[in-house]
């Protein structure tokens, strides 16, 4: 495509937009390639906005741009190949980024598409707490509208690289895209090795005039003194945006401007959906739900988690330890120790806390499990990871580890109280449920860990008035002096109250902390316990089933309501997805994390025996079970989610035949509509999609005041007419009988003319 040097930039604007509609996506990037190399950056500069949105899509989601999420090597190899290398780190876009970064160039970002906390804050005229916003609120002018940020070429593409995660349509459930295999992922592990080294120091950037490279630009927002690394913020800062003082930061730090820049908006964009005020309200169950993560997004953020802690592993022995710290230290360095603590702790925090407390029960849950347990063991991305003994027993977790766990305390134990919360709400006779509660048992009985929540538990817990010169202390950010971002007073060693500030700075100051080794938790796995035992009984009753004759599967049988799946397998869960085999994997899954709580919590065979008997089910000679899945509670056996579908098979192999029968069922277990009439939440609509709007049989209809009110008037009419309460009660089943066949046959007909 060949441009004249002297056309108007508008035009050459016009050009390349008529050009994406008439032209094959090779020749364009061609084209683009080519324009990027040839014009300067005053030119250029006209046509940055639309292309990163042609690349990205447009903030509103409407328009796709190359839908990076979708497109994979193995399904489209030759336009994959294309936007991959036109979007590397090193490729001709980054090329065109640094070539305008060096003029000086800002562009408009929209506060609307920012997220939430961030949007409100601004919009308030407060400032956020990240330093990434700074000295970047524009004000509209008279008479304008609406509030942007002045960016500067490399934030404004990495604003809407992030973004494009989050503002584009989720992914169709019927497309079967395998997210790791997507551009859009790759690009994510690309950028995070290029601007986030775990080896060597970040590249400069690309030259974009022949024989070399150019001298890294400075940041317009100096980059965060490394002196305000030394501990992280537990409040927010409120300070109002008309003071966006600058600071003077360390020239060396410059360096790393690019780094500090994607990690924050990474961060920012991906996991700021919920603040700590949002976080208190959201405990109220009348609370309206705010922005929902999908799975393919917890996928990417897991990514970040992963690398984060391996570039935070890379320091040296000697670098990484406190007691070397020196102002011979490099930008990056720092930057290293401080990335997940400084930047990350608190807004994953939040963000699992809404996950825990509002993502579906189903499996799609174990993308925010893999997540959670992922940052829980930073060791596993550590260079020297230690191998595993011979006889496979899991290898203990290094006392250096402490100060991890003892400094992000309820990530190990809130979170896992949360999760218990769930899996005592689940089918863990379901091998992907079953899976789950194996996963996260496993983790936390890795040798040593235990032991290690305890102490900070311990220490967290610790009076204050046992030390008597930290009662000055206020485990609050420091008072800010001159600017915002003005350094840190200097990192306290003091382990109490270094896990006293990480609890509070993600609670607030009035939280109420349960102990994940105290009486409250301790019931609560002993809970699980018995609900793992009674699903390897249930899931063993099932299996016996499977291979028996469909004639004796129930008390239906002599009806013939008898289950007409040739495999005779239960519908009320995924055992039927593997049949005997799934079977085996949920007992095994069920019996290992049964033996991993005994080990964290030290539970003695005796306990668990004793809850095996406590269960309250009565057998026959046969071993099988006559009551459904329940629990012993204060006031006798309650009915477990498990209980409450445990004939679910039968229901829907009732609704499934084609006879009068099955029409006769789905007329009275079947009710769609009633199911969905009062589910406004995305979520909730999701759990019934999973679990209500099966087959079920409700009676809450024989409780209510006006059913009895009409039953005691119609034996009062029938006694005016000498017909006692049996003949009475024949005559009312007899009539229904005759009401619901009828209609029946209306609604199947009806049906039938809608089709």
């Amino acid at each position: 495509m060949a441009f004249p040097h002297l056309q108007q930039p508008s035009f050459l604007l016009a050009s390349l937009k008529a050009d994406s509609i008439n032209k094959p996506f090779a020749q364009r990037c061609q084209d683009l390639v080519k324009v990027i190399e040839d014009f300067p950056a005053k030119e250029l500069h006209t046509i940055f906005p639309w292309l990163v949105e042609s690349i990205f899509g447009s903030l509103d989601g409407i328009l796709i741009g190359w839908n990076l999420r979708c497109l994979q090597g193995r399904m489209n190899p030759v336009e994959y190949n294309i936007a991959m290398e036109f979007l590397d780190p090193g490729g001709p876009m980054m090329k065109l980024v640094y070539k305008l970064q060096a003029e000086d160039y800002k562009f408009d970002f929209p506060v609307s598409y920012l997220p939430g906390p961030v949007k409100a804050s601004i919009q308030e005229r407060v400032l956020p707490d990240s330093p990434l916003y700074h000295n970047k609120v524009q004000f509209p002018p008279t008479g304008g509208l609406g509030l942007n940020l002045a960016l500067n070429p490399f934030e404004y593409y990495i604003f809407f690289f992030a973004l494009s995660l989050i503002t584009q349509k989720p992914l169709p459930v019927s497309l079967h895209v395998r997210t790791s295999d997507c551009a859009y992922f790759i690009l994510v592990d690309r950028y995070l090795s290029w601007f986030l080294p775990t080896e060597g120091s970040v590249p400069p950037p690309l030259s974009s005039s022949p024989g070399g490279t150019s001298p890294s630009p400075a940041p317009r927002t100096p980059a965060m003194p490394f002196a305000s690394y030394g501990l992280h913020h537990t409040s927010l800062l409120k300070r109002h945006i008309s003071h966006q003082t600058s600071v003077n930061a360390d020239p060396a730090s410059h360096e790393i401007w690019r780094s500090e820049t994607l990690l924050q908006v990474f961060v920012e964009m991906w996991l700021h959906h919920y603040s700590l005020e949002m976080y208190q309200k959201m405990q109220s169950p009348h609370a309206k739900e705010s922005f929902t993560p999908t799975e393919e997004h917890v996928l990417v953020v897991r990514l970040l988690l992963k690398h984060l802690h391996a570039f935070a592993n890379s320091l040296k022995p000697e670098q990484a330890s406190p007691s070397t710290h020196s102002h011979a230290t490099s930008p990056l360095e720092e930057f290293k120790r401080a990335a997940v603590p400084r930047f990350v702790q608190q807004k994953l925090y939040l963000f699992l806390q809404h996950c825990f407390g509002h993502w579906p029960l189903d499996a799609s849950f174990r993308a925010v499990l893999e997540m959670w347990l992922s940052y829980l063991q930073p060791w596993r991305y550590a260079p020297e990871k230690q191998a595993q003994s011979s006889d496979s027993q899991p290898r203990c977790v290094s006392e250096k580890w402490a100060p991890f766990v003892q400094e992000n305390l309820l990530m190990y134990t809130k979170l896992f109280v949360g999760f218990l919360n769930r899996a005592l709400r689940t089918d863990l006779v379901s091998p992907k449920n079953a899976l789950m509660v194996f996963r996260v048992a496993k983790v936390f009985a890795q040798p040593n860990l235990a032991e290690m929540i305890q102490k900070g538990e311990q220490l967290f817990l610790e009076p204050e008035l046992v030390i008597p010169h930290r009662q000055h202390r206020l485990f609050t950010a420091p008072t800010v002096t001159g600017s915002f971002l003005s350094p840190w007073p200097p990192a306290v060693t003091d382990a109490s109250f270094k896990v006293k500030s990480h609890v509070y700075g993600l609670e607030g100051q009035d939280c109420k902390y349960t102990p994940m080794f105290g009486p409250e938790v301790r019931t609560l796995v002993l809970r699980l316990a018995q609900l793992i035992t009674q699903a390897k009984q249930t899931a063993k009753s099932i299996s016996d089933q499977c291979v028996e004759s469909p004639a004796g599967h129930s008390f239906l049988s002599w009806l013939g309501f008898s289950p007409t799946d040739p495999n005779g397998l239960y519908p009320a869960n995924d055992l039927d997805e593997m049949g005997q085999d799934s079977v085996r994997k949920t007992d095994e899954y069920l019996e290992k994390a049964l033996e991993y709580l005994r080990q964290i919590f030290r539970l003695s065979e005796a306990q668990l025996a004793q809850l095996t008997f406590a269960l309250g089910t009565t057998q026959d000679e046969n071993g099988k079970k006559q009551l459904p899945d329940c629990i012993v509670g204060d006031d006798g056996l309650i009915l477990t989610p498990l209980g409450r579908y445990q004939f679910a098979g039968q229901m829907v192999a009732l609704c499934s035949r084609d006879d009068f029968l099955g029409s006769f069922c789905r007329y009275h277990l079947t009710e769609p509509v009633l199911a969905n009439r009062h589910l406004l939440s995305p979520v909730g609509r999701r759990q019934v999609a999973n679990h209500a709007r099966g087959p079920r049989l409700s009676l809450r209809f024989l409780g209510s005041y006006r059913t009895l009110l009409s039953l005691l008037l119609v034996f009062f009419v029938a006694s005016l007419f000498c017909i006692g309460p049996l003949p009475c009660s024949l005559l009312l089943v007899l009539g229904y009988l005759l009401y619901a066949m009828a209609m029946t046959l209306l609604t199947e007909r009806g049906k039938l003319h809608q089709l």
